[in-house]
C-alpha cells in the first residue's frame, strides 16, 4: 500500500498538519523578511525578484515541477542580462561547465553530491539551487555526529503516538520525506559528519525512490520532480566516508578553489558588500586594495609558495579558504565603521589574518612569523600592513 501524498502533511497534537505549519513559518518568514528585516533571508526571498524575471522570460522546457528550466537556473547562479534588460547576479564564480553539470544532474534520476575543501561555496550553491529550482531552499537536514535516522526518514508525535498507537496523525515528517512526497529539492549539509548507519537509510530513498513505514505497513513513494543535494567535506574524509553502495547514488562535482587572484578577489568583494549591507555596514570605497591583500596572503599561505613563484613556504594547518578571507574582510570592514574613519585600513585587517592562519599556537604561529619576515616585510607597499601585523603578533 502506498501512503498518499498527504502522508507529508499529517496531523500534529496541536491540529495542524507538519507540512503546513513549516509551508506557514515559511511564509511568516518572507513576510517578516520586509517587516522585521531578517539577518539572513532565504535565497528565493532575498533573490524573489531575479527568480521572477528569469521565470517570465524563461520559455525552455522545465521538468516537472521545476519552477525554472535548467538554462534558467545555470543563468541564476551564474549571472547574466535578460532581454529586458534585468540583470542577475552572480551567486557562484567559477566555471560554468560545474554549475552545468549540477545542474543537470538534478533533472535526472541521480542526487548531487557536492565536494570540496571548506569555503568553496558547497552549501551556497546547494541553497540556491534548491530555490532555483523548486522555490525552496528550507527542506534541509543539517548533517552531525549526533544526527539521528529521524532526520533523514521519519520521526513521531509521542503525545498522538501514545494516546492512539502508530498512526498517520502521529507522523512527522522529515524534510526528505516532504520533498519525495511534493516533488521537491531536498538538502543534506555536511553528510560525512552524519553516522553511517544513519547515512545508509538515504540508500533506499536514492535508489528506489521509496521511504518505507513499516509501523503503518506502508510506503512514501518519490513524486516526479524529487531530488536531493548533498555537500560534504574534503578535508572531513575519514570521519564517515560514504560506502560505496551510498556513493553509486551520487553524482559528485567537486568545487574548485578560485582558479585566479582575480576571481577570488570578485567573490570576496561580492560577498562583503552583500554581507556588509544586511548589516548596515558603510560600504568601503577605498577597500579594495585590503581585499586583494588579504586574498594574497590567504593564497600564498595555502600554495605554500609566493605570487611570484620565488619563495617555497610553509602552509599553516587552516585552510585560509575564501570564505575565511570573507569573514575577515566583513570583520575588517566593522572595525573600520565603528571604530575608525570608514576606511578599510591594513590594522583593520591584521587581527583577522592573525586568527585565521594560527589554529595551532605552536607550528602555526612559526610559520606566520617566517612568513611576517621573510614576505611581507620585504614586499614594496606593504610597510603599513607588516607593522600592523607585528603590533598584534607580539
Amino acid at each position: 500500500m502506498t501512503v498518499p501524498e498527504t502522508t507529508a502533511t499529517t496531523t500534529t497534537a496541536a491540529g495542524e498538519a507538519p507540512g503546513e505549519t513549516l509551508g506557514k513559518a515559511s511564509g511568516e518568514a518572507s513576510g517578516e523578511a520586509s517587516g522585521a528585516e531578517v539577518l539572513r533571508p532565504h535565497a528565493e526571498d532575498a533573490f524573489a525578484d531575479e527568480l521572477k524575471a528569469l521565470a517570465a522570460a524563461d520559455d525552455r522546457p522545465r521538468p516537472a515541477r521545476w519552477r525554472l528550466s535548467p538554462w534558467a537556473v545555470a543563468t541564476y547562479l551564474q549571472g547574466g542580462t535578460l532581454p529586458d534588460g534585468t540583470v542577475i547576479t552572480p551567486k557562484y564564480v567559477g566555471p560554468r561547465r560545474i554549475v552545468e553539470v549540477a545542474v543537470t544532474t538534478l533533472a535526472t534520476d541521480r542526487a548531487l553530491l557536492l565536494l570540496g575543501v571548506p569555503g568553496t561555496a558547497k552549501t551556497w550553491v546547494s541553497e540556491h539551487l534548491a530555490a532555483a529550482v523548486s522555490g525552496d531552499s528550507t527542506l534541509l537536514v543539517q548533517g552531525t555526529a549526533g544526527t539521528p535516522e529521524e532526520a533523514v526518514r521519519y520521526g513521531w508525535n509521542y503525545a498522538q503516538l501514545l494516546a492512539h498507537g502508530p498512526s498517520r496523525d502521529a507522523l512527522v515528517p522529515s524534510p526528505l520525506m516532504r520533498a519525495m512526497s511534493e516533488g521537491m529539492t531536498a538538502r543534506v549539509e555536511e553528510l560525512t559528519r552524519i553516522p553511517a548507519d544513519v547515512q545508509d537509510s538515504l540508500i533506499t530513498i536514492l535508489s528506489e525512490k521509496t521511504l518505507p513505514v513499516p509501523e503503518l505497513g506502508q510506503e512514501v513513494q518519490a513524486v516526479r520532480g524529487f531530488n536531493l543535494i548533498a555537500t560534504a567535506n574534503d578535508r572531513d574524509r575519514g570521519v564517515n566516508e560514504l560506502s560505496s553502495a551510498l556513493r553509486r547514488r551520487f553524482n559528485t562535482v567537486v568545487l574548485p578553489l578560485p582558479a585566479t587572484p582575480d576571481a577570488e578577489v570578485d567573490i570576496v568583494s561580492r560577498r562583503v558588500d552583500q554581507i556588509g549591507r544586511s548589516l548596515d555596514l558603510p560600504a568601503a570605497p577605498e577597500g579594495l586594495s585590503e581585499i586583494r591583500r588579504v586574498v594574497t596572503v590567504f593564497r600564498e599561505l595555502r600554495d605554500g609558495v609566493t605570487t611570484d613563484g620565488r619563495t617555497k613556504l610553509k602552509s599553516p594547518s587552516g585552510t585560509l579558504s575564501t570564505a575565511e578571507a570573507i569573514s575577515v574582510v566583513t570583520n575588517g570592514l566593522a572595525l573600520a565603521a565603528h571604530f575608525g574613519d570608514g576606511v578599510l585600513r591594513p590594522g583593520d585587517v591584521a587581527a583577522g589574518i592573525l586568527g585565521a592562519v594560527v589554529r595551532d599556537p605552536a607550528a602555526d604561529r612559526v610559520v606566520w612569523q617566517e612568513y611576517l619576515e621573510t614576505v611581507v616585510r620585504e614586499r614594496d607597499g606593504w610597510k603599513d600592513f607588516y607593522r600592523a601585523c607585528r603590533e598584534v603578533s607580539v
